[in-house]
């Protein structure tokens, strides 16, 4: 069964937008991760019924709300729960999920690491600020231990923090990069790359937050693009992410590994089904 539908005509980004206007603080790097889903669906010219958007809770959760492809807003820290019955459903749809780095890595952690495992065929958008906006400005599992500006750590966490891309990597995901929202084209061609492959891809998108982390506007002038092209080989991409500060976008891993979708069969009448219970 082919993976995408392709309509006839080329498309313009604007296309995959909603009605809805976006209610983010202004300048949030949100906006331009938004600007680089429709561009990287414009550019692969899928039609909006074969694509579906699924999210969790968060400020970065917000973006089936603002596209016109099937979104679903669930739960904190279910998206990949839900994206995962749904491949599992409709394996011909293309199937992407954005959360932030709380909703992800936090209460959704263990979810995030059985579908880095489990290599559906689907893409994960993890927008990264390393705060929980949301929540008025928690540290979460990325923010540095020594960030001493929320209320409820004054102190710093004093906890190493999660380096995403080295968690999908030992976890088993099959393609694993870093953009930046301050470069809106280049993680749109990196999220083209990411649907394009067979299997369970992760985007870490570095995405500032001007309200709670207004040092991050800095990024702009740190982040730069890996020295090296992207690789297949498992430890060699983990020397490259440990020796890394974590500002350096690009593809880092992309390997062709077993898909997993499960064996689907015609369920029958509900009396047949009926029947497979009785004694």
């Amino acid at each position: 069964m082919e993976h995408t539908v392709k309509v006839a005509n080329p498309i313009k980004p604007k296309q995959y937008k909603s009605a809805i206007k976006p209610v983010w603080c202004p300048g949030c790097g949100h906006y331009a991760v938004l600007n680089a889903i429709t561009k990287a669906l414009a550019q692969l010219a899928l039609a909006n019924e074969q694509v579906a958007l699924l999210s969790g809770i968060g400020c970065s959760s917000r973006v089936p709300a603002y596209t016109s492809v099937y979104g679903f807003h669930g739960i904190h820290g279910r998206a990949l729960a839900l994206a995962s019955g749904l491949k599992a459903a409709r394996p011909e749809l293309t199937v992407l999920v954005a959360g932030g780095d709380g909703d992800g890595l936090s209460i959704g952690g263990n979810h995030f690491i059985h579908a880095c495992r489990r290599n559906m065929d689907m893409t994960y958008i993890i927008m990264d600020n390393e705060v929980y906006g949301m929540t008025k400005g928690q540290a979460s599992p990325t923010t540095a231990p020594d960030w001493t500006k929320s209320k409820l750590t004054p102190h710093g966490t004093g906890l190493r923090p999660f380096q995403p891309a080295a968690l999908a990597l030992a976890a088993g995901a099959s393609f694993i990069a870093r953009g930046f929202s301050g470069d809106p084209n280049g993680l749109a061609r990196m999220l083209v790359a990411a649907i394009e492959h067979k299997g369970f891809s992760v985007v870490q998108a570095l995405s500032p937050c001007p309200t709670f982390r207004p040092e991050h506007m800095d990024w702009k002038h740190q982040i730069r693009a890996f020295e090296h092209d992207s690789t297949g080989d498992a430890i060699l991409a983990a020397q490259r992410i440990q020796a890394d500060d974590g500002q350096s976008t690009g593809i880092i891993y992309q390997r062709e590994l077993p898909v997993w979708q499960p064996i689907t069969r015609n369920s029958g009448s509900i009396d047949q089904f009926e029947q497979e219970f009785c004694v």
